[in-house]
């Protein structure tokens, strides 16, 4: 069943003319559920007992259909803590498989979410999923909750990344309870209800290929071609071509990862979307003081998911997908190829087209990969932090006169220790603006539209999971309101942009994060 509204004609409807629904008026169907019931376990999620609003973000409710004023009855605290399920719920949880660390794991699944089901609409096929809702049949012994700190973690970046404007799951809400739940101390239970058109993983295709389940595999590809990707229904091969598109999508994201200096943390194949979305928050971090090698994950013991290493990684893994469709795709070669042909183009093109947006190029030339090598070794040795080096340079003019050069760039050669390097590096930055020269108020605000001013720095989360813990999620809701629009210059909210404080030097992230 579809989501209900008070008009006809609806799905036609100009956005702002929609009629957004009562939470009683939500009817979920659930797609996935009509696979064979080996992919997953139907089961109820478990609730949370005086379940209590952490953070909600009205942009997705109303992307979901629901009047974003339900977020304040208590019935909304209810369904998106498990305790009650909407009319046309078919909560289940899904089996996967897949390579943790470079290392196959084997079965997996979803041991510690839902998903209750999906609702379509003007904006699109959403589903919703319980993160945190109890123990299902692949927990593997854990307790199937998540804590308020990481999930006040994972709903922040959730939406900061869509403020971004980067592919990723979205976050309706976050619901806590004072339910005890030990992890390297005592800490209190919380629910984060996530919002994706699909919770299909790499993972999900390794698991009927490592048990040599072929229907299975050539249902769920069909699946998803069907009924997220039929385009390529009509390709020569289909399920070629759906390796292709997730290839494609899948440079392309991580190429926007690293121009806006973000680190997953913990790449498995089980994290990576089928849709090239990003997936699964724990261990992540965006850039401070640039380091390449940085490993953002304190359980990433070899360093397996550093900055500089997403790109082989996110290939690595796309070849383990290959793999797995292999019996529906054709030999190892031609797969492999397929992967190849479609991956690193596509990140090295959105790479570089993001790059020279960031450096404030208005049309790119032959010799822009040698500038853009030449400052990712600029910040490599001089450590300046990454997001403000480039939002300080969208306001630095393209002339300067002598006398005032150094007044003028004082803001940016204050981020570096070699201030002669910086200066160096400048003078060729702006001969290179001289060679497609244009307005330099337009270039500048195109600058400050491709670097934002504000990210979810993890000393950031910390503030606000610090006050959460003692009841107050005022800081969450700041927070969420300042990340929706990272771009914009928000003088309300100037010390989220600023260096971490000496406090925070000491901030670890791990996979119980």
């Amino acid at each position: 069943m579809l989501l209900k509204f008070q008009t006809d004609d609806v799905m036609n409807a100009p956005e702002h003319h929609r009629r957004l629904a009562r939470l009683e008026d939500l009817e979920f169907a659930n797609s996935f559920a009509g696979l064979p019931e080996a992919f997953y376990t139907r089961l109820a999620p478990h609730g949370l007992p005086a379940p209590y609003l952490v953070g909600a973000s009205s942009e997705v409710a109303e992307l979901i259909g629901l009047d974003s004023d339900e977020i304040g009855r208590p019935e909304f605290c209810e369904i998106f803590a498990g305790n009650s399920l909407p009319p046309g719920s078919d909560a289940l949880a899904a089996v996967y498989s897949g390579h943790q660390f470079g290392v196959w794991a084997g079965q997996l699944g979803d041991g510690r979410a839902h998903l209750l089901g999906g609702l379509r609409n003007a904006s699109g096929d959403w589903e919703i999923q319980l993160k945190g809702a109890g123990r299902t049949p692949y927990s593997r012994g854990a307790d199937g909750r998540a804590v308020l700190r990481s999930s006040i973690r994972e709903f922040l970046c959730s939406e900061a990344m869509a403020g971004l404007g980067i592919p990723t799951t979205r976050a309706l809400a976050v619901v806590g309870a004072d339910l005890p739940v030990r992890r390297e101390e005592i800490e209190s239970a919380a629910v984060v209800a996530r919002v994706a058109p699909s919770f299909v993983r790499f993972g999900s295709f390794e698991h009927w290929a490592a048990h040599g389940r072929g229907d299975e595999l050539r249902l769920l590809a069909d699946y998803v071609i069907t009924t997220f990707r039929p385009e390529c229904r009509d390709a020569a091969n289909p399920y070629a071509a759906l390796l292709a598109d997730v290839s494609r999508r899948t440079g392309e994201l991580i190429a926007h990862w690293m121009a806006v200096g973000f680190m997953h943390g913990v790449m498995n194949t089980d994290n990576m979307s089928i849709l090239g979305l990003t997936l699964d928050y724990g261990p992540f971090g965006f850039m401070e003081a640039f380091d390449a090698g940085h490993i953002c994950n304190h359980s990433d013991h070899q360093g397996r998911y550093t900055y500089r290493n997403q790109p082989h990684v996110a290939q690595w893994n796309l070849y383990c997908l290959a793999e797995a469709l292999r019996p529906l795709t054709g030999d190892r070669e031609m797969v492999q190829a397929v992967v190849d042909d479609n991956f690193g183009p596509a990140f090295e093109a959105h790479f570089e087209r993001l790059m020279c947006a960031k450096l404030g190029l208005r049309e790119a030339l032959a010799g822009d990969e040698t500038l853009i090598g030449e400052t990712f070794g600029l910040l490599q040795q001089q450590r300046p932090d990454f997001t403000l080096f480039f939002r300080t340079l969208s306001h630095l003019p393209a002339a300067v006169d002598r006398e005032k050069q150094g007044k003028t760039d004082d803001p940016l050669c204050d981020l570096f220790f070699d201030r002669a390097a910086c200066d160096s590096w400048l003078a060729g930055w702006r001969a290179r603006l001289a060679q497609t020269p244009w307005d330099d108020t337009a270039r500048r605000a195109a600058m400050r539209a491709a670097n934002p001013k504000y990210v979810l720095r993890n000393w950031l989360a910390e503030g606000a999971i610090r006050k959460a813990q003692e009841g107050d999620f005022s800081e969450v809701g700041r927070l969420l309101e300042c990340l929706r629009h990272p771009f914009a210059e928000q003088p309300e909210f100037e010390q989220y942009a600023a260096l971490p404080p000496d406090w925070a030097s000491g901030l670890e992230v791990s996979c119980s994060s």
